[in-house]
C-alpha cells in the first residue's frame, strides 16, 4: 500500500474518531459543556491542520490578551505567552510526526539573538532577583521564537492573512482609543482640557497604546504607498478555494481604514514620544518604498515647515503649539535635583530622574550591568530624592538595557538592531511594487521603535511578539523571489 494511501486512511480514521466523540458529548453533557468542548475540538483540530492559526491568534492576543492575565510570580502569564508556547508544540510536533526529525532553518538574525540573548544570561550573576531576568529573557525567547517560525513557515499567502490580522487588531484597538478619547472612558489623570481624555486602549497608558500602534502603522502606510505608486510586483498566492475571499482587494481596504483609524488614536493619545516615532518611521516608509514617493516626502516636508510656522503666529490652537514645541524638552539633558517640579514640566523631569538613575546603575556596573530585567527591583538604592516609584523601567531602552546589562549587553543589543536593519533594507532591495513597499514599511516600523524607545520601553505588553513578526517578515521578503 502506498504511503499517501496510508497517511489518508489514517486521516479519515482520525476524522471519523472526532465525530464519534462530539456526538457522543452532544449525548452525555448539558448543552453548554457540550458546546463549549465541540469548539474546542473543532479549534483543536484547526490547530493540528494550519498550526499557523496560534500565530493569528498571538497577534490579536498582544493588544487584548492583558485584559484576562494569569498571575504567576513576579508577572503575569498572558494569551501571548499561551499562543506562543502552543505555536511552537506544534510546530516541533508536526515537524516530528511528518519527517520523523526537526529541521530548522536558522534566518540571517540568528547569530545577533543569539549573542544578545547570551549577554543578557550572563547578565543574570549579578541580579538581585531571578524572577524577573526570567521574565524579561522569556520576552526576548518569545520574540525570537516568532521569528524563526515565520521564517521558515511563511511564504506570501500567510503573509497577507498575517497582515490582515494585523490591521483588524490594530483597527479594534485605534476604535477603543478614539472611544475612550471622546467620551472620557478612563482615570480622571488622563483629562486633556477638561473636555476629552487621553486615549490608553487596553494598554492602561497612553505611551504602550500609541507605541504599539507605531508598529503597525508604517506597515500600513507601505502598503497604501505600494497601491499608489505601483502594483506590479504584487501578486497574493491564494488557494483557489479562497479566491472569492478577494484578498487583494480586502488587505489594501484594511491598511487604507486602518492607517486613518491609528493616527487619530495615536494623535489622541497626546504621547509625544510615540508623536516622533510615527513620524521617523513613516518618513523612511515614504524615502525607501519608490523614487515616486520622495515627492509625498518632499510634500510632507513643506506641511511640516508650514505647520511649525502656524504654530509660531498663533494661527493654531494655543495647546496644540505647546505640546509640539515641547517635544524640544526631551532632548536636553539636565540634573533633576536643581530643578523646581511644575505641572507643565513633571513628565520631562520626572524621565530625567529615570535616566539619571540608569546611569548611576551603569556607572556602577559598567561592564555586566544590574541584570536583566532587574532594573525596577535595583532602583531604590539609585532614586533620586522625591523620585522612589521606579515605574517599571528608564523610559529610555537603550539606558535600560546598559543598566541592566552593562557594554556586553547593550553592544550586543545594538548589533542585533543593527542587522535588523541590514535585513529590512535587503527585503526593500529583494521587492517591488506593493511588496517593497510593505519591506519597507517593516523597515519603518524598526525606525518609530527605536526612535519612541529612546523616550520609553515598548518591550511590553507583548509587543515583542509583534516586533518578531515584522523581523519574520522582512526575512521572508528577503529571500522570496517576485
Amino acid at each position: 500500500m502506498r504511503l499517501s494511501t496510508i497517511q489518508t486512511n489514517k486521516t479519515v480514521w482520525g476524522i471519523a474518531l472526532v465525530l464519534v466523540a462530539i456526538a457522543g458529548a452532544l449525548i452525555v453533557l448539558p448543552l453548554s459543556g457540550a458546546v463549549a468542548l465541540v469548539g474546542g475540538a473543532l479549534v483543536a483540530l484547526a490547530l493540528l491542520r494550519w498550526h499557523e492559526i496560534a500565530l493569528y491568534i498571538a497577534i490579536v492576543a498582544v493588544p487584548f490578551g492583558s485584559w484576562f492575565p494569569i498571575s504567576l510570580g513576579v508577572g503575569n502569564l498572558t494569551a501571548v505567552d499561551l499562543a506562543i508556547a502552543l505555536l511552537m508544540a506544534l510546530w516541533l510536533a508536526r515537524m516530528i510526526a511528518q519527517e520523523r526529525r526537526i529541521t530548522i532553518r536558522f534566518p540571517p538574525l540568528t547569530v545577533p539573538f543569539a549573542l544578545f540573548l547570551f549577554a543578557a544570561l550572563v547578565s543574570v550573576t549579578g541580579a538581585l532577583s531571578l524572577q524577573h531576568a526570567v521574565k524579561e529573557v522569556t520576552k526576548w525567547l518569545e520574540m525570537f521564537a516568532v521569528y524563526l517560525y515565520i521564517a521558515n513557515n511563511f511564504d506570501r499567502a500567510k503573509m497577507t492573512r498575517a497582515l490582515a490580522v494585523t490591521f483588524v487588531a490594530g483597527l479594534g484597538e485605534a476604535a477603543i482609543g478614539i472611544y475612550q478619547f471622546f467620551f472620557r472612558a478612563g482615570p480622571k489623570g488622563f483629562l486633556l482640557f477638561g473636555t476629552f481624555l487621553r486615549a490608553f486602549g487596553t494598554f492602561e497608558q497612553p505611551n504602550p497604546f500609541a507605541g504599539y500602534l507605531a508598529l503597525i502603522i508604517p506597515v500600513a502606510l507601505g502598503i497604501v504607498l505600494g497601491m499608489t505608486f505601483g502594483v506590479s510586483g504584487f501578486r497574493f498566492q491564494v488557494e483557489p478555494a479562497s479566491r472569492n475571499l478577494k484578498l487583494e482587494t480586502i488587505l489594501p481596504v484594511l491598511a487604507l481604514s486602518s492607517l486613518v483609524t491609528m493616527l487619530a488614536a495615536a494623535v489622541m493619545s497626546w504621547s509625544r514620544g510615540a508623536w516622533l516615532g510615527i513620524a521617523a518611521g513613516m518618513l523612511v516608509t515614504l524615502v525607501v518604498s519608490s523614487r515616486r514617493a520622495l515627492v509625498l516626502t518632499i510634500v510632507a516636508a513643506f506641511v511640516l515647515a508650514f505647520v511649525v510656522l502656524l504654530s509660531s503666529i498663533n494661527l493654531i490652537p494655543d495647546v496644540i503649539a505647546a505640546r509640539l514645541a515641547g517635544i524640544t524638552d526631551y532632548f536636553g539633558v539636565f540634573d533633576v535635583r536643581g530643578v523646581r517640579v511644575d505641572d507643565a514640566n513633571y513628565a520631562v523631569v520626572e524621565r530625567m530622574a529615570h535616566w539619571q538613575a540608569a546611569w548611576e546603575m551603569w556607572l556602577a556596573r559598567p561592564v555586566l550591568g544590574v541584570g536583566i530585567g532587574n532594573y525596577a527591583v535595583t532602583y531604590p538604592a539609585y532614586a533620586l530624592p522625591r523620585w522612589d516609584d521606579p515605574l517599571g523601567h528608564a523610559h529610555n531602552y537603550f539606558l535600560n538595557i546598559a543598566a541592566e546589562t552593562g557594554l556586553v549587553g547593550l553592544g550586543a543589543y545594538v548589533l542585533l538592531w543593527l542587522a535588523a536593519f541590514w535585513q529590512g533594507w535587503r527585503a526593500i532591495h529583494a521587492t517591488q511594487g506593493l511588496w517593497r513597499g510593505i519591506a519597507a514599511g517593516l523597515l519603518g516600523t524598526l525606525v518609530a521603535l527605536s526612535v519612541h524607545n529612546l523616550f520609553d520601553n515598548l518591550f511590553v505588553h507583548g509587543m515583542a511578539v509583534q516586533v518578531g513578526v515584522g523581523l519574520g517578515m522582512m526575512a521572508v521578503l528577503q529571500h522570496a523571489e517576485d
